[in-house]
């Protein structure tokens, strides 16, 4: 027997090894999810209700237009029959080559093999033909709700992105190439993965888009040095060291959304928000919030204002001595900070100077994106979620936010891990938005039935802090950053809430990129530019049309900004106060605290 022979019958038996291996792996991964608890249906999925009123617009349209309907149907059946046809005449004489193929462009399948292989090709070609045939089906549909036709043509996306050919073993080349590379270790390795993920989540599939291992909270993120100098249970209040001997008189508090954690303002020294800002010569305060556990179950938007905003600002008034303080709201804390300004303008408190928000949204006539989220069968059923378990659990909102861009940031993770083996980038950014919290149970009520559904304090006001708060009477001077691609808190929607406050003074910026990567924009990195336009009484159209390209940070012209409302320059601050002593070392305790399961 030849070396070559020899190298071959080692190889097919180690092949033969592993693949044994992955058939007890499943079984270990069959009796996982044997005793998974499944999630409550309407959040998996849309009432029936939804599916028949789209059979029956689809009905309809074929009896009122039965031309239409048939027009689309005949040319998906003769791309796919002249497709078979074509592979079928290269077959007969003889060349095993790809058809024809003038598909888009897609990264999903950017295998040279998806071109060249006949196999590959074709399984790639008839998807795409079905995707679009899908497609146009939706688009077609008349006589629906716009919110409806807006949720339908979601979940047939959802379907069209689940059911393509790169997400399962058999006809994917990439996952095929590495299974014969690695005689089936990658599968082991990619089932051990999938095992992983499960056990760490109860049976529920969140997949893992960062090495854990790779990051340590106060080690190698949010390591921007200071103390704790305040704690109740909604939060520990941060102060942030001082690099320079002098700084403005008026500090600056910042609260940051507390679905996640902080740290996404501290992940690395490089693009740190937080130490740009202390580098100008700012007192930097960032509210640190607690990760609730189902003990805070009653706990609502009031408690958010009352323990969380409205004690932040006396605490950090009365460890600086000054009469105001400057404040920054990025997401759902920004729309939160609108609400505690119009109650502190009804109490006559005049205590923050001014207001910065950060992709903020307060005007929800239009959801957006989020608009198959917020209708009433996935929020009954994420009422029945809170009255079992006392919270929104992190997992439930993560798996939300990922699929609505499901190939990025479900599938083609999925793929490298699962059925490649590959272990998931150490990149922090990805680390940070896995390390979610949960959301106390009577304020996710509030917060999607009240303003997200509702739109109550726009119309009409909602009932917080026994008062009736609504959005005209945030008077304050507001600078508000949003951003171009963002498709959690997009900018015209931003802008429209911005524009319904009455501050005397107002700033709006776009900067590009999307809800993350355009907040966390440092000047070092010379990567993303923002718009501005001073006329904020345009329509959106009309202001982005009228508005200058500036190359660049935001940062920079916002701290010209910032710096105008911050007062003389005075001796850096020592840590607290007298009242005030140092609990702990930055990070502090809160940012550790896991998600409750």
């Amino acid at each position: 027997m030849t070396t070559k022979e020899n190298d071959a019958g080692e190889h097919l038996e180690l092949l033969n090894e592993n693949l044994a291996r992955v058939e007890q792996l499943s079984h270990r991964l069959i009796e996982i999810m044997t005793h998974r608890k499944p999630l409550r249906k309407n959040l998996n999925s849309p009432d029936n209700e939804l599916f028949m009123n789209a059979a029956s617009a689809y009905w309809q349209e074929m009896v009122n237009n039965p031309g239409k309907v048939l027009e689309n149907q005949l040319e998906l059946w003769s791309k796919s029959v002249k497709h078979f046809v074509d592979a079928q005449h290269l077959l007969v004489h003889g060349q095993i080559a790809a058809p024809q193929d003038e598909t888009p462009s897609d990264p999903r399948f950017s295998n040279p093999l998806w071109q060249t292989h006949p196999y590959f090709n074709f399984l790639k070609q008839q998807y795409l033909f079905n995707a679009q045939a899908i497609e146009s089906a939706v688009d077609d549909l008349d006589g629906l709700d716009p919110k409806e036709k807006q949720r339908i043509d979601y979940f047939s996306r959802q379907i069209i992105d689940m059911m393509a050919p790169t997400n399962f073993l058999g006809t994917n080349p990439d996952v095929l190439e590495k299974a014969v590379e690695t005689d089936g270790q990658s599968l082991i390795d990619g089932l051990e993965n999938l095992i992983s993920d499960l056990e760490a989540n109860d049976g529920e599939l969140i997949v893992r888009l960062a090495d854990e291992e790779a990051f340590e909270i106060g080690r190698n993120i949010a390591t921007a040095p200071g103390k704790v100098v305040f704690r109740n249970r909604m939060f520990e209040l941060l102060q942030f060291t001082p690099t320079t001997k002098m700084v403005h008189a008026v500090p600056l508090l910042i609260f940051p959304p507390w679905i996640n954690k902080y740290y996404i303002l501290d992940l690395k020294e490089s693009n740190s928000f937080i130490r740009w800002l202390v580098d100008q010569g700012y007192s930097v305060f960032v509210v640190s919030w607690i990760n609730p556990d189902r003990s805070y179950a009653a706990v609502g938007m009031d408690e958010y204002i009352d323990e969380g905003f409205l004690s932040a600002i006396t605490e950090v008034k009365a460890i600086t001595g000054q009469k105001q303080i400057n404040t920054v709201g990025y997401c759902i804390a920004g729309t939160t900070l609108n609400l505690t300004l119009s109650l502190m303008k009804q109490r006559g408190d005049t205590s923050v100077k001014s207001a910065t928000f950060l992709t903020t949204l307060t005007d929800f006539s239009d959801q957006g994106e989020f608009t198959p989220f917020l209708q009433d069968d996935f929020i009954d059923g994420i009422d029945d979620e809170i009255a079992e378990e006392g919270l929104l659990r992190s997992f439930i909102m993560q798996r939300t936010f990922s699929f609505l861009r499901s190939n990025d940031l479900v599938y083609g993770p999925a793929i490298k891990s699962y059925m490649m083996g590959q272990t998931p980038p150490a990149f922090d950014l990805l680390y940070w938005n896995g390390d979610g919290s949960g959301l106390p149970g009577k304020m996710a009520h509030q917060y999607l039935r009240q303003l997200c559904q509702k739109n109550e304090f726009v119309d009409g006001g909602i009932k917080l802090c026994g008062e009736t708060l609504v959005l005209a009477d945030v008077d304050v001077p507001i600078c508000a950053v949003t951003c171009e691609t963002d498709h959690i808190a997009r900018w015209k929607d931003c802008y429209k809430g911005f524009q319904k406050a009455q501050s005397p003074s107002k700033t709006f910026i776009v900067s590009e990129s999307g809800h993350i990567a355009g907040i966390v924009n440092p000047p070092s990195k010379k990567k993303y530019g923002h718009y501005i336009n001073s006329d904020t009484g345009l329509e959106a159209d009309e202001w982005m049309h009228g508005a200058t390209f500036e190359d660049g940070s935001w940062w920079p012209r916002w701290d010209k900004w910032l710096s105008s409302q911050s007062g003389e320059e005075i001796v850096a601050r020592e840590f607290g106060s007298a009242k005030h002593p140092v609990l702990c070392d930055a990070p502090g305790t809160y940012v550790k605290v896991k998600a409750t399961r």
